[in-house]
């Protein structure tokens, strides 16, 4: 692909914008929620899980512990049996006890509704925040950059960095802000089922002709 200036990056992203809309409509938070404290605690047991092992030991988790306090006065061995299947229950178990805490002292045991005090809470980052600022609160404020949103950017020629931080800041002034959830979930979803990590599948790819990677 040749050379191109950002304002043409611009319109080549709004048309992959477009046209991921339409070859997956289905596309949407994986986490199952019914409230932003219970997303909130799906998106960091999500850390080195993956979102069908999370839903499988949410809805106990949810049942055991629906309120913020909850957590903060859950025994820690407790809360560690309880997400044990997600890998690193330990520092989980920590982080929602703590995040229970800071919850009920700051907050009145609701969730925030800013970025700057969600990362003021116990185990939540900004990709974290994210999540919840984009699919409780309906506000586009930043993109969620994991795994596959950063491999099929880096494909795609919207970014050159590994680190989510920079790539999440060159989507940001390519991606249209009420995009800006969206986009997450368009990416996952085709890196599940076409951009593959290992072997992509550029013969079906309906971004081949926008892509600088595309395979023949």
């Amino acid at each position: 692909m040749p050379r191109e200036s950002a304002a043409a990056r611009r319109i080549r992203t709004e048309e992959i914008v477009r046209r991921l809309a339409a070859a997956h409509p289905e596309a949407h938070c994986a986490l199952d929620h019914r409230s932003p404290l219970e997303l909130l605690v799906a998106t960091i047991l999500s850390a080195q899980c993956t979102d069908a092992r999370v839903n499988l030991v949410t809805p106990a988790l949810f049942a055991r512990y629906p309120a913020a306090a909850d957590y903060a006065r859950a025994p820690l061995a407790e809360l560690e049996a309880a997400v044990r299947s997600t890998g690193f229950f330990r520092n989980k178990a920590r982080a929602l006890q703590g995040l229970g805490a800071a919850l009920v002292e700051r907050h009145g045991g609701e969730v925030p509704r800013t970025m700057d005090e969600l990362t003021r809470l116990p185990g939540v980052g900004r990709k974290t925040a994210n999540v919840v600022l984009g699919n409780a609160f309906g506000r586009d404020e930043g993109i969620v950059v994991d795994t596959h949103v950063g491999r099929l950017s880096r494909r795609l020629g919207l970014s050159r960095s590994d680190d989510p931080v920079r790539v999440e800041r060159d989507l940001m002034k390519l991606v249209p802000e009420r995009h800006w959830t969206l986009w997450a979930h368009l990416l996952i979803a085709h890196g599940r089922e076409v951009c593959r990590a290992a072997r992509p599948l550029c013969g079906r790819c309906v971004l081949a002709d926008l892509c600088p990677s595309a395979e023949p």
